[in-house]
């Protein structure tokens, strides 16, 4: 049996990228050509074809996507493992009402696999704790989130 393949975010996946979740982002490395991955946690859906994602602008991810837009967000939600391929591009070096110098991705989404092995579901979904400050991190989680919501 094929996997399931959408042109947009399904609904179910969409609410989930309403709030901060674990998920692995693959990109072209801008010095080898290779694949690199990176996990990141401040995520959000625009709408069902945009994705925004924020990461400290200095990050290897910025320079990968300036030279080659092409991105794949690993997502695992629904009980189910999904790639959500797209073009993106920086659409801020530096996101205003943040205290760090983030800078703010979109994705423009071209495809949405569901790419889980045959006969099996997830049953349990990634799970993180921050190691810093929590209020700290709650309080920076929700001006990131906040800034990706009015972008």
């Amino acid at each position: 049996m094929a996997n399931q393949v959408e042109p947009k975010l399904i609904k179910p996946l969409f609410d989930e990228l309403q709030k901060e979740r674990f998920v692995t982002l693959a990109t072209v490395d801008h010095e080898t050509g290779g694949p690199n991955v990176g996990a990141i946690s401040w995520i959000f859906a625009k709408d069902d074809q945009t994705i925004y994602f924020a990461v400290d602008n200095r990050s290897r991810i910025i320079e990968n996507i300036k030279k080659n837009p092409l991105a794949v967000i690993n997502l695992i939600a629904n009980e189910s493992t999904y790639s959500i391929s797209g073009h993106s591009s920086v659409k801020m070096e530096k996101m205003d009402g943040v205290p760090l110098k983030l800078a703010l991705v979109e994705i423009k989404i071209h495809e949405v696999r569901d790419v889980m092995f045959y006969g099996s579901k997830i049953i349990s979904e990634p799970q993180y704790d921050k190691t810093y400050d929590k209020d700290a991190a709650a309080r920076l989680d929700r001006q990131v989130m906040d800034a990706m919501r009015k972008a």
